[in-house]
């Protein structure tokens, strides 16, 4: 099964929040998904995002692909810096 790490799009017409998840590739946006790993919210000043460091690497580690809005998110928050220093290590 081919995962990705995304955005789930949540909140109020014209105010949105996003739920970082971890989904099959196959499904929809705001479809099923697989497990919740942080959220986002651009709207907040400053922009808050939260993000599972753990559950983050976990899922990278065994093959998940992190879409491109998710893989900034992650390469501000240092964790694909992590995940890429882990490879080099193997």
């Amino acid at each position: 099964m081919a995962t990705r790490i995304r955005l789930k799009r949540m909140g109020a017409h014209k105010a949105p929040f996003y739920r970082i998840v971890v989904s099959d590739s196959r499904s929809p946006r705001d479809g099923r998904f697989i497990e919740e790993i942080g959220y986002y919210n651009p709207v907040a000043e400053p922009q808050v995002v939260s993000i599972n460091e753990e559950k983050a690497l976990a899922w990278l580690q065994t093959g998940a692909q992190a879409s491109d809005t998710v893989r900034n998110l992650l390469s501000k928050a240092g964790i694909m810096k992590k995940f890429h220093e882990s490879k080099l290590q193997k």
